[in-house]
């Protein structure tokens, strides 16, 4: 929560010439409710089922960005159909940075509660070995959204060069 995958895979799906979807927009229009009131309505394991079978379809279609929510690739099943079918990428930043970006709206249930730095420690130290099975890996921070757009761009030039043995 707070990297910035809406705002940076925007800017990476132009820089491509790409569509983008964000999942969360995506579960918001086929349910008539934000994603922040599915998850509070139904609970997170509805709201993760109905966020993989959503994934599901996007990767069996066109090539395209996708930002999933920060839960999405914890989801076994879920981070098993993205590394499949699609190239993955871990935006990691620093909790102290994703307390700051997050505290500024008060859209997100999990940090609904009186120590929500704390939350966002937690869920980093815990989703951290499901968010390193990504195929890369890209360090974010306080700097220009166009960086981290160019560090991905050069990652994925790095790993698909990689990948034809170039």
């Amino acid at each position: 929560m707070g990297v910035g995958k809406s705002t940076v895979g925007r800017r990476l799906a132009k820089r491509l010439d790409l569509p983008f979807v964000d999942s969360d927009s995506a579960i918001e229009d086929a349910s008539g409710f934000s994603a922040a009131e599915v998850f509070e309505r139904f609970g997170e394991a509805d709201f993760r089922d109905g966020e993989r079978r959503l994934v599901a379809r996007l990767v069996s279609g066109e090539v395209r960005v996708i930002a999933t929510g920060g839960g999405a690739f914890v989801d076994p099943r879920t981070r098993e159909l993205l590394n499949q079918h699609s190239i993955t990428v871990w935006l990691d930043a620093p909790v102290d940075v994703l307390a700051e970006r997050t505290a500024r709206r008060d859209t997100r249930p999990l940090l609904r509660n009186a120590n929500p730095k704390g939350t966002l420690e937690r869920l980093s130290e815990e989703r951290r070995p499901s968010y390193a099975e990504a195929h890369i890996h890209v360090r974010s921070g306080q700097g220009a959204h166009r960086d981290v757009v160019d560090s991905i761009i050069g990652a994925l030039d790095d790993y698909l060069g990689a990948e034809s043995g170039s």
